[in-house]
C-alpha cells in the first residue's frame, strides 16, 4: 500500500460506473462543484452501512448546488445495486472493482491483503485539488465531522 495522496495535491482523475451502469468522472465536476470522494471496503457489512446511512440522512451536507459525493468500493455493480435498493441509497456508489481497485491504489488507500480500499475521504476542490482527507483503518469508523468544517472553511 502507498501513502495517501496528500493535502494540495491535484487528485487523480477516473472514470467508473455507479450502482445503475452511469458513468461518472471527476472531470465532470471540474469548474463545478467540489466532490468528498468517499472510499469504503465493503458493500453490506456493519461499519460501511452505518456510514452510508449518514450520508444518506444528512444528504444535504453531501450533495448541494456546490458538492458532490461520490462513495467508491471495488465491491461489483450489481452488489452496489442492491446494497443501495436496500438501504435507500440515491447517490453515486462508484464501482472500482476492475481493474481492482485501481482508483483506491492511484489515492493510496487500497489494502493488497484486504483486497479492499480502507476508509479514505477526500474533499476535492472545483480545480481538482484535494483539500482535505481523512483515511482510517478497514475496522475503524470515520468521523465526517472534520468533513463537514472542512467544507465550510473551503465554502468561506
Amino acid at each position: 500500500m502507498t501513502s495517501p495522496i496528500a493535502v494540495g495535491t491535484p487528485a487523480p482523475d477516473f472514470t467508473l460506473r455507479d450502482q445503475n451502469g452511469h458513468e461518472f468522472s471527476l472531470a465532470d465536476f471540474r469548474g463545478t462543484k467540489n466532490v468528498v470522494l468517499v472510499f469504503y471496503p465493503f458493500a453490506f457489512s456493519g461499519i460501511c452501512t452505518g456510514e452510508l446511512c449518514e450520508i444518506r440522512d444528512d444528504l444535504g451536507g453531501f450533495v448541494g448546488d456546490d458538492v458532490q459525493v461520490l462513495a467508491a468500493s471495488c465491491d461489483h455493480m450489481f452488489s452496489q445495486r442492491a446494497w443501495a435498493d436496500k438501504e435507500g441509497y440515491f447517490f453515486p456508489l462508484l464501482s472500482d472493482y476492475w481493474p481492482h481497485g485501481a482508483v483506491a491504489q492511484q489515492y493510496g488507500v487500497f489494502n493488497e491483503q484486504a483486497g479492499a480500499a480502507l476508509r479514505g475521504t477526500f474533499l476535492i476542490d472545483t480545480e481538482g485539488i484535494v483539500r482535505w482527507t481523512l483515511v482510517n483503518e478497514i475496522g475503524e469508523p470515520r468521523d465526517f465531522s472534520g468533513y463537514h468544517a472542512a467544507l465550510a472553511e473551503l465554502r468561506a
